[in-house]
């Protein structure tokens, strides 16, 4: 793989305006290239060069110069360019000088160098402003360890230590604080840093990350260590007067704290020193250090990537104009901030022993397996059983079609009563499978166009479910559900089982039981992670008023609202096979005033939630953007409802208010999808009636997906005008419609999903904030 590719794939999506822009350098030296190209001479034949050196001046067998020009110390009159750090605006850049002006294409020359100092000063700008975050995160760190251990201590003897007793224990506890004090240190200038050096040895020594000490080192560590146990016998450390000072913050959003919160209920901050808490403590410090650490590992593979390109760009350069620029050059590279600063691998040192000792139980293996995970290995076995489900699929729905048309099941007199049974049980299978396969395709694109999808949904890393893995659950979904449906027919065909009308109406049933099964099962099997996430999620959406609403939440809920006929196959379930229908093969349910009822309340369901959810964000951030979509989903409510009513009564007024409210709800759906979710239609923007930023290099593409996303909007008019080209069956009109909107769902996750990523990369949002256990009172800090 060449380097500008494995350049961009290493890249932290969200920063990647950040990096080198190594592809607009490597084409203006494209240009210096094609310059150098026009102005070479003719070459002289290769039989007439040959000849003209064979009339050279002998250079000798040996050398007659005893002293040659050093190439580490080329005269400066020799050097192409002159790098210069200057100060602006009271921050330091560099810029090159170009002395070789006098030479032919020069400005060619001149116009890289000066885009190649621009390209070096915004990423060593952006760097240092990076590494000042984490420092300041790494203060923050170092006060809720020094919390931790003083909490530790009074939950192991609430009643306080004796001195003359545990004086030994005591001492360990304090060269943990002083660990955790000197962990983040790494920011202080370098004389500060001298003088603490006892303190980060102390550390080093216990975090193994460094596998080889001098003896030097060895002897330094054993006489700074000696007076600070003389030191500790003289006075008595009081890490436990922190906790005076320390509140306990509840991150934890459950349904009951945020009735509190509604109902403005003090909530309970004191601290309560027990195992249980301590637990819940270390747990989420632990996480807060794992993040961590994450962060520090990409800041020093940007930092890696960025001086690597800047070296190979440099090579590149002198291969082309047969200079010597690249020393001179990475020189200043290596002694800026991107190339000199060691605050990022030092925090990564502290970070690693620290975690290690408090969380790992001094285990290294342990330690470094949670801050380091492996990455995702791609088995082969998943490809292999995704074709081979794949290719079950295709045989078992031309077998499907080959017998319908072999026994003429579809001109029978069965036929009606089939489609009014069993096709609207079935078809709860077709949704969900083109559902899922649309997911895959989304994934698919996200990861070709390097959209951090795992990042945005907040997925656990190395948990999320790659294409591959959406597929093969998804064709596996497919060849039982046709299984189940060849098997039926072949039942209903055979004389033999025919009579058994009970059992060959109950297969559905079966089929869909054993879905609920593995979706609830407890057991690591069968992608828990994502099943246990899926659950979550629906139970947040199922609770929405009640918990904060998260993106993964709201996505949830929005893929529900274009499966309204797959819950209401699920009602059918619950009639069908409730009320005993199955065992005579009728369907009564649509007689039911119950079964009607409940119809309406099964399509509201998914709107509902996402009308609560905007609610709780109007109410948490004040912001009217939320009050209008909630508004969106409040008059897709009333006109689903209108719809409905209209197919059960058949009025005129039915009629016209179910086309004037769905009208309505289309085309405000419409604005808020290009406009809201997909960021398009910006008639100022670099890509006029797009968006400045596009992931897709085709334009048409988003035009195209526009103008689809409209025609599909007003998909439901079919319900209301009832057009029927093809003379088919209700159920099947009904369930074409609802695959059109599961259609439209995928293409709009696509867009949404990348307008979030954008925006992300616009700020350079690349973590998720971790919850932190304490919060100290600042006033107090102040005042001490």
């Amino acid at each position: 793989m060449k380097f500008g590719k494995e350049f961009t794939s290493q890249m932290v999506p969200e920063w990647q305006e950040a990096y080198m822009d190594y592809v607009f350098l490597k084409t203006r030296l494209k240009e210096i290239h094609g310059f150098k190209q026009r102005a070479r001479p003719p070459a002289t034949p290769g039989g007439l060069k040959r000849k003209l050196t064979l009339y050279r001046a002998f250079s000798g067998l040996v050398h007659r110069h005893n002293h040659p020009t050093s190439p580490s110390s080329p005269d400066i009159e020799e050097q192409p360019i002159l790098v210069n750090s200057v100060d602006r605006n009271g921050s330091r850049s560099y810029e090159t000088t170009f002395l070789m002006q006098a030479d032919d294409g020069a400005e060619y020359e001149l116009v890289f160098f000066r885009r190649l100092d621009d390209e070096f000063n915004k990423v060593n700008k952006f760097y240092k402003s990076k590494v000042e975050e984490v420092t300041k995160e790494a203060e923050i760190l170092n006060k809720q360890m020094d919390a931790l251990i003083a909490f530790r201590i009074k939950v192991e003897n609430p009643q306080g230590w004796s001195w003359e007793d545990r004086s030994g224990e005591i001492t360990r506890l304090a060269s943990d604080v002083a660990a955790s004090t000197a962990a983040l240190a790494a920011s202080t200038p370098a004389g500060a840093r001298a003088s603490r050096r006892a303190e980060h040895m102390e550390v080093i020594e216990e975090g193994p990350s460094r596998h080889e000490e001098s003896d030097e080192d060895k002897e330094e560590i054993v006489q700074v260590q000696k007076p600070v146990n003389n030191d500790l016998k003289g006075r008595k450390p009081a890490p436990l007067q922190i906790l005076n000072r320390v509140k306990i913050n509840n991150t934890l959003e459950t349904p009951r704290s945020t009735i509190k919160g509604f109902l403005n209920v003090p909530k309970q901050t004191e601290l309560k020193f027990n195992r249980e808490n301590l637990k819940k403590v270390e747990g989420q410090l632990k996480l807060a250090f794992v993040a961590f650490y994450q962060k520090l590992r990409l800041h020093k593979s940007f930092s890696f990537l960025n001086t690597l390109a800047f070296s190979k760009i440099m090579k590149k350069y002198d291969k082309i104009t047969s200079r010597n620029a690249t020393k001179s050059y990475m020189n200043m590279v290596d002694n800026s901030y991107l190339g000199s600063s060691d605050e990022v691998t030092k925090l990564m040192e502290r970070v690693e022993a620290t975690f290690i000792k408090h969380f790992a139980n001094s285990n290294r293996s342990k330690g470094m397996s949670v801050l380091r995970p492996k990455a995702r290995k791609q088995r082969h076995r998943i490809t292999f059983f995704t074709g081979f489900f794949a290719g079950c699929t295709f045989a078992l729905l031309i077998a499907l079609i080959l017998i319908a048309r072999a026994r003429d099941i579809m001109g029978e007199e069965g036929r009606i009563q089939y489609m009014e049974t069993m096709f609207p049980l079935y078809s709860l299978f077709g949704f969900i499978v083109l559902h899922m396969l649309m997911y895959a395709a989304n994934v698919y694109l996200w990861r070709r166009y390097r959209v951090n999808y795992a990042f945005i949904f907040g997925f656990k890393q190395g948990s999320e479910l790659g294409y591959r893995e959406v597929l093969l659950v998804s064709f596996g979904i497919a060849v039982l559900a046709l299984t189940s449906v060849l098997s039926n027919l072949d039942m209903e065909m055979d004389p033999k089982t025919k009579d058994y009308e009970a059992f060959t109406e109950i297969i559905p049933l079966i089929l869909v039981v054993i879905m609920f099964i593995i979706l609830f099962l407890p057991f690591n099997i069968l992608y828990r992670s994502s099943r246990l996430f899926f659950l979550t999620c629906s139970f947040h959406c199922i609770c929405a008023p009640l918990y904060k609403v998260t993106l993964p939440d709201f996505f949830l809920a929005d893929q529900l609202t274009s499966q309204v006929q797959a819950l209401r196959s699920l009602e059918s379930y619950i009639c069908y096979y409730g009320w005993g229908d199955f065992r005579h093969r009728r369907n009564t349910c649509n007689t039911s005033d119950v079964f009607n009822t409940f119809s309406f309340i099964v399509a509201v369901i998914p709107y509902w939630s996402r009308l609560l959810q905007c609610m709780r964000r109007l109410f948490e951030e004040k912001s009217p953007e939320q009050g209008h979509n909630g508004l969106k989903y409040f008059i897709t409510i009333v006109a689903l409802c209108l719809r409905t009513a209209y197919s059960l009564n058949k009025g005129l007024s039915w009629k016209v208010l179910a086309v004037i409210f769905s009208v309505a709800a289309a085309i405000f759906s419409t604005y808020w999808d290009l406009v809201h979710d997909w960021g398009l239609l910006h008639q100022k923007s670099k890509n006029r009636w797009l968006r400045d930023k596009l992931l897709i290099p085709n334009k048409s593409v988003y035009f195209g997906a526009m103008v689809l996303n409209v025609v599909l909007r007003f998909a439901w008019l079919q319900s209301v005008f009832n057009f029927n080209l093809f003379d088919l069956h209700k159920q099947t009109l009904v369930t074409i419609v609802a695959s059109l909107e599961i259609i439209r769902r995928g293409m709009w996750n696509f867009f949404r999903i990348e307008n979030e990523h954008l925006n992300n990369v616009g700020k350079y949002r690349a973590f998720k904030s971790v919850p932190l256990p304490f919060n100290y009172d600042e006033d107090e800090d102040k005042e001490e």
